[in-house]
């Protein structure tokens, strides 16, 4: 099995080298992956003529590396289209990303960004985070269960269509999570979203435009009232790994029947 690896994070992520050394096991790994930090870049690419520089790494302990200085969808496009072009990867995966891309956070994911990406051009892909943001974040939990879970998705892929998987792991040792549960995407939303320095002990160290000020995104998470145990934020929050089939159309469904009564 040819197995690609990508993340949003940045090649010299720890969350990346975990994921590698479980995927190894199941077959031939390539990774291609940003250069940079890449967070919150969704499916974003480099268009308009930009350069992208990408490096050949080298091979280390059979694992073949390079990146790309771009977004992560860049990355798996780069991955797919020119490194991998005369034989496409079985498999890809994304992450494992420090911090939990469940919910409504999906949206924003370059760990998921990257997954699509691939799932695009007709590769089964799995985006994999722990709800973790430090990086050395202990990433031992997705090790011990994180196999098991790859091999039963594996062992029952769809015979038609492509599969999206974004798969999120509580921050817990693995002998305090429940199970794996397979569920919808949940939703939230963000207050207080813009910061200023001062008010997280930080100084902005930039240089500033006459009038220009500057802010941080931080904020506060939101749960909509409307999750329930089927969604996967309160499976996370409750000790259990998320798994949530996603689809590659967007489209609300209920709204399309509605007008098309109104139109026909």
């Amino acid at each position: 099995m040819r197995i690609l690896i990508t993340n949003d994070d940045g090649y010299q992520a720890k969350g990346i080298a975990i994921l590698v050394k479980i995927m190894k096991q199941f077959g031939e790994v390539t990774v291609v992956a940003p250069k940079q930090h890449q967070s919150g870049m969704s499916m974003a690419v480099s268009l308009g003529y930009k350069p992208i520089a990408v490096k050949d790494l080298g091979e280390v302990d059979g694992v073949h590396w390079h990146y790309v200085d771009g977004t992560p969808a860049s990355a798996a496009k780069y991955a797919v289209d020119v490194l991998m072009a005369e034989q496409k990867p079985d498999l890809a995966l994304s992450g494992i990303n420090h911090g939990s891309n469940a919910s409504t956070a999906m949206w924003y994911s370059g760990t998921i960004g990257a997954a699509r990406e691939a799932a695009f051009a007709g590769i089964p892909a799995i985006g994999v985070s722990l709800d973790n943001m430090h990086r050395d974040a202990d990433f031992s939990v997705v090790e011990q269960l994180l196999p098991g879970i790859i091999e039963r998705l594996l062992a029952s892929m769809p015979k038609t269509g492509t599969p999206l998987y974004n798969i999120n792991f509580p921050d817990l040792p693995a002998e305090q999570i429940k199970g794996v549960k397979v569920c919808t995407q949940g939703v939230e939303s963000w207050v207080n979203e813009f910061v200023k320095p001062e008010s997280l002990g930080l100084r902005a160290d930039v240089e500033l435009e006459e009038g220009e000020e500057v802010f941080y995104m931080a904020g506060d998470v939101r749960p909509d009232p409307k999750n329930d145990g089927n969604t996967d934020n309160w499976a996370n929050e409750n000790a259990y790994i998320a798994i949530t089939p996603q689809s590659l159309d967007n489209t609300d469904m209920l709204e399309y029947e509605r007008l098309k009564k109104i139109w026909e």
